[in-house]
């Protein structure tokens, strides 16, 4: 493999169950501006965080002007994304330990896509979330080396 091509994800220290990428690429511990995946090199431009859905319920709107600053940091990252270890129809179900109705979650989740440009992806489950960030990530870090 050339050296272009060796991805090393950065996990930040703060990420309590991290994904692990079945070690298909060099993986590092280290403290991220935002969100809890990145690329290295790149800290400061790409940025995917991991919510449970009950996690991602309570940051949408329990403690949702945090979550405001931190989209906001991330407004000018070329790739970003919420990934969700759920999908929409978990919401429509109600599955998550919150009052908060499943319309107001989905409806806040895209005025967040609107107002910062951070797109939630609901991946499903916990593998597939894995498996669509280590996409995005290998995607994004070949565009960059093929651009130079």
């Amino acid at each position: 493999m050339k050296q272009a091509d060796t991805m090393t994800i950065i996990i930040d220290t703060r990420e309590q169950r991290p994904w692990m990428f079945g070690g298909a690429h060099r993986v590092e511990r280290a403290k991220l501006p935002a969100g809890d995946y990145s690329i290295a090199g790149f800290e400061t431009s790409v940025a995917i965080e991991r919510k449970t859905l009950d996690d991602y319920v309570q940051s949408l709107i329990l403690h949702r002007e945090r979550f405001k600053r931190e989209c906001e940091q991330l407004r000018s990252y070329e790739l970003k994304a919420i990934v969700v270890e759920a999908d929409a129809g978990d919401v429509f179900a109600h599955a998550y330990r919150s009052k908060a109705a499943p319309n107001a979650v989905i409806a806040t989740g895209l005025a967040f896509l609107q107002d910062y440009g951070v797109a939630t992806i609901w991946a499903g489950n916990r593998e597939h979330a894995e498996h669509m960030t280590e996409t995005m990530l290998r995607r994004f870090h070949r565009k960059q080396h093929e651009a130079q």
